[in-house]
């Protein structure tokens, strides 16, 4: 079932040395453990593939993704298998992630096949334009080069091997390389197979793809300074991110790296809602809190409220709402343990008070739930940092203009939500300025966890949301993070590029 070893241009490379995934249940499976030499090998035959894939045409691309999607749901069972037994997610969320990666697919085949996305553009000659006449001048989006990509814990399929990255890249005309993420090498090897049989079905050039599982920092630090490398793509944590940010901007010639790393997700519970209807808005925040313990980068950690009764009210039925909430396995060791490091920082941290502390160790989580005020929280930029996990604060502001504070006072966020009603209007309308300036998506009377994959999509942010505020890591924009636009003065038709003619 699994081949444990590498993807490299459509062979199965064996390493030097081995390491083994982490199982919930049942026996660990082993992997080669990737090399410097393999990224130099994938690296040269996506450079080499580029020459074709590149210059394919967007039915051979959309082709190509929709038999991908194929051959993932052809295994759908396997995966969803391994994916429980390496993540401890259940049954139903990974079946879901299938259906949103074999989606994503489909939606770029769809986008790129209407065109809209190479963004084309066509100024006339004016031979007789006075005093100098202008020439005639096309422009279109073209793909910039092989892409490394990064698998990300959290989200074992939809944000790794055949993940949005990915498919971007592939659906831009650019190979990819991806550095498989350690918590689930075994879900990795099953799609990248996937994978395997598409190109191989399709006829598409070998070096479109490669993966390369595991190894050791100097893996994925040659993968993103190696010179035929274009581009990165990664979702994980601020410390991992920032590092591989600036390997990328210290290259000789730098390159964007597109990484998505995190964010506290505030809501900002405005009064008319909060007396309205603050108990169902605390049951949906607890929902929301824990929902895959936790563990989505669009998590809403942190809900702001006005002093009073109704602010009172609404703590303490959060409070009620998480307390059955019991435990629930995380990714990995490490990400349970950062979760408890996390926990003990806020409940030793001065002006924070305790509302629910629950009892979880080894890889479980517990929804924990604290308080504090504007503020403390202004004083204190710390009580700002995600805890990665089911753990919430509610921050109690005097007035509007605290709660405008605090918005003026985060960082740069993934998410925003106002929860309003009528009443809210003038409110909100003062608090929309800031958090445009915050967030990538702003959201009323929902909660952010869970993006919806399509055209209008923004995920990123200002940093340390993301690396770069203009860009999208879900959605058919993202495709514009491995495109540049290419202008074309004066050339003959029978030379230009075939979508332009």
């Amino acid at each position: 079932m699994l081949k444990g070893t590498h993807l490299i241009a459509g062979q199965w490379v064996v390493g030097d040395t081995t390491f083994t995934n982490e199982p919930t249940t049942g026996e660990p499976d082993i992997f080669s453990a990737g090399t410097v030499d393999l990224v130099n090998e994938a690296a040269e035959a996506a450079e080499e593939a580029f020459w074709t894939y590149g210059y394919s045409t967007r039915a051979e691309r959309a082709t190509f993704l929709r038999t991908i999607a194929d051959e993932i749901n052809a295994r759908g069972d396997l995966i969803t298998e391994m994916g429980c037994k390496e993540t401890g997610l259940p049954e139903a969320r990974l079946i879901g992630e299938r259906g949103r990666t074999t989606g994503q697919l489909v939606l770029f085949a769809d986008h790129i096949e209407s065109g809209e996305y190479l963004d084309r553009r066509h100024d006339k000659a004016l031979p007789d334009r006075a005093p100098l006449p202008r020439p005639e001048i096309f422009m279109m989006q073209r793909p910039i080069g092989p892409v490394a990509v990064f698998g990300a814990s959290n989200f074992p399929l939809a944000f790794s091997t055949a993940g949005g990255d990915t498919a971007a890249a592939l659906a831009a005309g650019c190979p990819v390389i991806v550095k498989g993420h350690s918590a689930h090498p075994g879900t990795s090897d099953l799609v990248a197979q996937a994978i395997d049989t598409a190109i191989k079905t399709c006829g598409i050039h070998p070096g479109v793809f490669s993966l390369i599982q595991g190894g050791n920092r100097a893996v994925g630090t040659a993968t993103v300074q190696h010179p035929l490398i274009r581009a990165v793509g990664f979702t994980g944590s601020l410390g991992g991110g920032r590092a591989l940010f600036d390997l990328c901007a210290s290259r000789p010639e730098p390159i964007p790296f597109f990484g998505e790393l995190g964010s506290v997700n505030p809501m900002f519970i405005l009064d008319g809602a909060l007396g309205a209807r603050g108990a169902a808005i605390a049951e949906g925040w607890a929902g929301s809190l824990t929902m895959g313990a936790g563990q989505f980068c669009t998590n809403p950690g942190i809900a702001v409220v006005i002093e009073g009764s109704d602010a009172a009210a609404f703590l303490s039925a959060a409070e009620a709402a998480l307390a059955p909430i019991g435990a629930q396995t995380m990714l990995t060791d490490g990400i349970a343990s950062a979760y408890h490091q996390g926990r003990d920082r806020l409940a030793a941290t001065k002006g924070v008070q305790e509302v629910l502390t629950t009892t979880c160790d080894l890889r479980n989580a517990t929804p924990y739930l604290f308080a504090t005020t504007a503020a403390e929280w202004l004083a204190n930029e710390d009580l700002g940092e995600e805890v990665f996990g089911p753990l919430g604060m509610v921050v109690t502001a005097r007035n509007m203009d605290e709660v405008a504070e605090v918005a003026r006072s985060l960082q740069g966020q993934l998410t925003c939500t106002l929860h309003m009603d009528d009443g809210d209007t003038a409110d909100a309308q003062r608090l929309m300025p800031i958090l445009e300036r915050k967030a990538g998506r702003i959201l009323a009377n929902g909660f952010p966890t869970g993006v919806e994959v399509c055209d209008a999509m923004v995920h990123g942010g200002p940093y340390p949301a993301s690396t770069n505020f203009g860009a999208t890591s879900v959605g058919t924009l993202s495709i514009r993070r491995f495109l540049r636009p290419v202008s074309y003065q004066n050339i003959p038709h029978g030379v230009l590029p075939g979508d332009l003619t």
